[in-house]
């Protein structure tokens, strides 16, 4: 083998023979013993495996994912002790915002948030665009499917943003909670959204809405977070100053000047949080999140194109209600800003 040599010479063989072979074979042995194994005669990459090969003492590929596995498995009981009750309430009014969202009768939720995309963008473009959308979702027979994904949205990025602005304004304030905070958002951001799935399920039931809750919050928090931080950093530091002068003390400056100033931004970022908890949502189907993604779901498995592609389209159109609708607010409070 291509590295018993090495532990010869470093005088581990008798440590190495000490071990025995008991393990199954590894995906290298199995390919070596069929004679299926290709690379040709040159030396592996020392892996776990090869290693092992050489010395039985290194454990293999699979002894270290099955010790992580074994790890979290032991921490599990103690998590659910934990996080069940704090995490409770999530479910509690996931379900309660969908039970309102599908036992409203729609002539009277439609024009209720027909009104409130009005009062929000006061854009008469934006508000007809809601109106006509809703309506084709309904003709299409799509209307409940999306009221339901619209309601899981609700809830999690009002969460979301009740959250994150107060994590970036501690951001702002404190360099030493910037350098904590971040690696855990730069994590958040980088992880695969189906990454986010796994250790969820095997702590709460899958008929649990907080599963989904919980991984659609944890990735759609991070931009709120972000740009809270942000806004707040680039206030002028001549604006600071001048409340120095007027004798503010830290409270009055951060709501009378920082987060004023800081609201572009801040609005910017709860305008990405919604998109990421929309694309979220259709994913978190796979652990019965209700909504759009449960019929793009079906589309995929059964190969259903058409209510598929319908079922896109319907969230293509939310999405576009909640993008304009957001940046029509945003347009506003910018308009509302240079105007004071």
């Amino acid at each position: 083998m291509a590295y018993e040599g090495v532990f010869d010479a470093l005088g581990l063989r008798a440590w190495c023979d000490a071990a025995g072979d008991n393990a199954p074979l590894s995906m290298a042995d199995l390919l070596a013993s069929t004679g299926a194994e290709n690379g040709g005669g040159g030396v592996p990459f020392p892996s776990l495996d090869v290693l092992h090969e050489a010395c039985p003492q290194i454990a293999q590929t699979r002894d270290v994912t099955a010790a992580l596995e074994d790890g979290f498995l032991a921490m599990r009981p103690e998590l659910k002790l934990v996080l069940d009750p704090v995490t409770q309430p999530l479910s509690w009014m996931l379900d309660s915002a969908l039970w309102f969202f599908t036992s409203v009768p729609w002539w009277v939720l439609l024009p209720a948030l027909i009104y409130l995309a009005w009062a929000v963008s006061r854009s008469r473009g934006v508000t007809l665009f809601v109106a006509l959308s809703f309506l084709g979702l309904g003709v299409i027979d799509h209307l409940e499917v999306a009221l339901e994904t619209l309601s899981i949205i609700f809830v999690c990025t009002s969460i979301s943003v009740v959250l994150g602005v107060p994590i970036g304004i501690a951001m702002s304030r404190s360099k030493a909670v910037q350098r904590g905070i971040l690696p855990v958002l730069d994590l958040l951001q980088t992880l695969p959204t189906f990454v986010y799935l796994i250790p969820l399920i095997f702590l709460f039931s899958v008929t649990e809405s907080k599963l989904y809750g919980i991984a659609i919050i944890l990735y759609a928090i991070v931009p709120v977070i972000r740009l809270t931080d942000l806004g707040i950093r680039l206030v002028d530091r001549d604006v600071i100053e001048a409340a120095d002068a007027f004798g503010m003390s830290q409270r009055q400056k951060l709501w009378k000047v920082q987060l004023p100033l800081a609201l572009p931004n801040i609005m910017a970022g709860v305008n990405q949080t919604i998109m990421m908890s929309l694309a979220m949502v259709v994913i978190a189907s796979l652990v019965s999140a209700p909504g759009l993604g449960v019929l793009v779901l079906r589309g995929i498995r059964n190969l259903e194109l058409g209510v598929g592609l319908v079922a896109g389209i319907g969230i293509v159109l939310l999405a576009v209600i909640l993008d304009r609708t957001s940046k029509a607010a945003l347009a506003r409070v910018d308009r509302a800003g240079k105007a004071e």
